[in-house]
């Protein structure tokens, strides 16, 4: 692969770490601050926003939701999918954990830890709650920071495309199936039609949307560059929308949080078991099946992290502002970016050890222009 070509790869997938991202615990942290102060001086405004909806669908969630998940989709060239079997060993670890593992595996760790470890220490009425909440974290892989981790961790630039491109679509008619099963095991009655709706306005419709969008914007003169700026024009409103999307559910949630503060640190001990479970077992996969160290950073980084934003929309969709599930896909947000940081680290930490594996190609066979 030419310089040009990954340097072409690398922008179009707005690969850099920013200071929003880099710091996003720290905004979540505010957000917690600022939205149950604000929920707790003005109840009565946040409960006007919270009756705004349409078959169980909240109108300012569902645009906050738009301008954050149309940007990210208008990274995500689809024709990609074209180049799927070139690293067709780490495509495969990647599809098996995102969507055979982690579901599965966040349930399990939701029913050990919420139903049964810490349930004496939580709201009796949010047990279930909180367990679909952590269900719906890990039902959907995520989109955009994976191009983060992914230039982070150095690596292979297309592998990235061509998997967060496959997922998309996967999810379209995955995330659904998955979601009512786990939730049915577990119990907790699936609202099937506000699922779907969910899926069609918060995958299909902004996919469709930001698929011709980016077709247009390529189509026209200097289509490169003009998808770079719109990108760039986008990003401050995308972060806006997180932003006051992450104050209203605290605002909601701010008197449960406050006469039980434990809960969100509870609730963190799954996500995090789970995205260094998953994070491992996708990079020892890659190993064991002989993938480049440059396919099996980003494969094992791909396979941990989440989706947040579809998962406060569907939480909210089905189960409302005030729920568990709401704040247990919070929580999420909140040690994102930490624990995604550390898998980076030990990712690159490791590639000696990873290079050992006799049939591994070395990280300058791979892709040579990512060593550094």
């Amino acid at each position: 692969m030419s310089v040009q070509c990954e340097t072409t790869a690398k922008k179009s997938t707005g690969a850099a770490m920013g200071v929003f991202e880099r710091y996003l615990t720290v905004w979540v942290f505010l957000c917690i601050v600022v939205g149950i102060g604000l929920g707790h001086l003005m109840p009565q405004a946040f409960q006007a926003v919270g009756g705004l909806e349409i078959a169980q669908i909240n109108l300012p969630v569902a645009i906050l939701l738009w301008m954050m998940i149309v940007p990210m989709l208008l990274k995500i060239d689809l024709r990609a999918l074209k180049d799927v079997g070139q690293h067709w060993r780490g495509i495969s670890v990647t599809l098996f954990v995102n969507w055979a593992v982690k579901p599965f595996s966040m349930a399990l760790l939701g029913w050990f830890f919420i139903a049964w470890l810490f349930r004496d220490w939580l709201p009796a009425d949010q047990i279930d709650s909180y367990i679909a909440g952590l269900i719906l974290l890990a039902a959907a892989p995520c989109t955009a920071m994976v191009f983060v981790w992914s230039n982070l961790s150095r690596g292979e630039p297309h592998f990235t495309l061509s998997q967060v491109a496959l997922n998309d679509v996967i999810m379209v008619f995955a995330f659904a199936p998955i979601v009512a099963l786990l939730l049915g095991i577990s119990s907790i009655t699936v609202p099937w039609d506000t699922l779907l709706l969910s899926v069609a306005l918060y995958i299909v419709v902004p996919l469709i949307i930001a698929s011709l969008w980016r077709k247009m914007i390529l189509n026209s003169d200097d289509g490169k560059q003009r998808l770079e700026h719109t990108l760039k024009t986008l990003h401050p409103w995308s972060l806006a929308a997180l932003l006051a999307t992450l104050v209203l559910l605290f605002g909601f949630q701010g008197e449960q949080i406050l006469s039980q503060p434990l809960i969100i640190l509870l609730l963190a001990v799954p996500i995090l078991i789970q995205v260094l479970f998953n994070s491992g077992l996708a990079y020892l996969l890659n190993r064991a099946v002989r993938s480049p160290h440059c396919v099996a950073g980003p494969s094992a980084l791909i396979g941990a992290s989440n989706f947040f934003e579809l998962a406060v929309a569907t939480a909210i969709a089905l189960f409302g502002f005030e729920s568990g599930a709401a704040l247990a896909t919070v929580v999420g947000v909140l040690i994102e970016v930490p624990v995604m940081l550390f898998a980076v680290r030990v990712v690159n930490s490791t590639v000696d050890w990873y290079e050992q594996r006799e049939g591994v190609d070395s990280y300058e066979q791979c892709c040579p222009q990512t060593k550094t």
